[in-house]
């Protein structure tokens, strides 16, 4: 696709990285055909190729409009265009900068910054806690549309002490996951003990900055990254860790991705690139434990009882931000279970971080369409393996939802 930058951003990173990725998309149009806003609105300007228009024209120098702003903002970023794409467009990088470079020229309705604001704040603030245990015990009373945003807390339950093992991981403290679904965690660290490895979750860290990044805050994301770089650096650094395991899929992108968020700052840019290396989901990890895992479930109690009858969820940022596809099915039926056929496995089912809350007519269009898909063939659990998908798809089915590590250290738990 045929370039020429205006002078604002023409010469700089951005903009480097920007044309380099305009000129790679060849206007064939196989992304609309994966794309769940095109396939929902039916609009061009609602799918990946419409929107690289707009942005090429916008950064083109052409005047910008809210339109162009409401266009980029219903897009999902769940780069499903990016699997289909023939020669490699990067969008996810591209409606990234040209998500920031709409909201410096255009002016965005002070209800919607408002919103933005608390989101990016909010949801990353240690009193995100207290407020969202406040909003459970007046859940009752609360709109549906909120109400459903609160899901009953599972306990986490007790952690065993895992420093005394050799072999020992990193994990990321996180944001809203230790508060909304603690049970993830405590379900990965209960499963890796079993397997003689030791989590280590550094207080200092935090958010992954994914909030901020795809709030149009890259700067914030890039304070996020450092202080987790930071919290981690002296165990990277020493060797003490074999891995960053992130049981959240969207805050694994991210991590992964720090390399490239911090190219460009020279006291960061090696540690981030180390980090983002070490970065990996914690099926990478436990695919290799099979056999292990197979020992310890061959010792379940023959009266202890676990659905087996499941489907499976993929994240887009699973399938498409860090390409793993099928593996954890391939784990989950290697552990006994039956993984049911979904259909349109690779569509979104319109979580997507703060989008179900910005875009809750899309959002919630799209859920009804993935519940429709995963409880076809009458499951007895869905899993998934983003927080965000699990908290979103919970609220549109009666059919438990869960991460697949709560439902490995269930059947863990009943091991004799």
């Amino acid at each position: 696709m045929e370039t020429k930058l205006a002078d604002f951003i023409a010469g700089t990173a951005q903009g480097r990285e920007a044309e380099e990725i305009l000129r790679r998309c060849v206007h064939c149009g196989f992304c609309t055909a994966t794309c769940p806003t095109y396939q929902v609105l039916g609009d061009e300007l609602d799918g990946p190729r419409g929107r690289i228009y707009l942005m090429k024209q916008m950064l083109e120098g052409a005047p910008t409009s809210r339109e162009t702003m409401k266009h980029l903002d219903q897009c999902l970023t769940c780069r499903n265009c990016e699997t289909t794409c023939p020669s490699g467009v990067q969008y996810g990088r591209l409606v990234d900068i040209g998500r920031e470079v709409v909201e410096q020229r255009v002016s965005r309705p002070w209800p919607q910054r408002l919103v933005r604001s608390l989101l990016r704040e909010g949801l990353t603030s240690p009193w995100f806690a207290p407020a969202f245990r406040l909003g459970q015990l007046v859940r009752g009373v609360l709109p549906r549309v909120l109400a459903s945003k609160l899901p009953l807390v599972r306990p986490a339950g007790p952690l065993p002490q895992t420093a005394h093992h050799k072999r020992q991981v990193l994990a990321l403290k996180g944001c809203v996951q230790p508060t909304m679904i603690p049970t993830i965690d405590a379900a990965m660290i209960r499963i890796l003990d079993r397997l003689g490895i030791g989590v280590v979750t550094p207080s200092q860290g935090g958010c992954c900055g994914a909030l901020r990044q795809h709030l149009a805050d890259p700067e914030g994301a890039r304070d996020d990254a450092r202080r987790n770089i930071d919290a981690w650096w002296p165990l990277v650094d020493a060797g003490g860790v074999e891995a960053v395991v992130v049981n959240a899929s969207g805050c694994g992108v991210m991590v992964k991705d720090y390399g490239h968020l911090l190219a460009d700052d020279p006291a960061y840019a090696q540690k981030a690139k180390r980090v983002a290396e070490l970065a990996i989901d914690p099926v990478e990890l436990l695919e290799s434990h099979l056999p292990q895992l197979q020992a310890l479930l061959s010792q379940t109690q023959a009266g202890a009882r676990s659905p087996r009858r499941l489907a499976y969820h993929p994240p887009c940022t699973q399938q498409h931000g860090l390409k793993i596809r099928g593996t954890v099915e391939r784990l989950l039926q290697g552990l006994g279970a039956e993984c049911l056929p979904v259909a349109d496995a690779h569509l979104c089912c319109g979580s997507a971080g703060t989008y179900s809350v910005l875009q809750p007519g899309l959002a919630t269009e799209l859920k009804s369409r993935k519940v429709q898909a995963l409880t076809a063939h009458r499951p007895e659990m869905i899993l998934s393996a983003n927080v965000g998908c699990i908290t979103h798809l919970e609220s549109g089915t009666s059919v438990p939802v869960r991460h697949w590590l709560e439902w490995l250290d269930a059947r863990l738990n009943a091991v004799q």
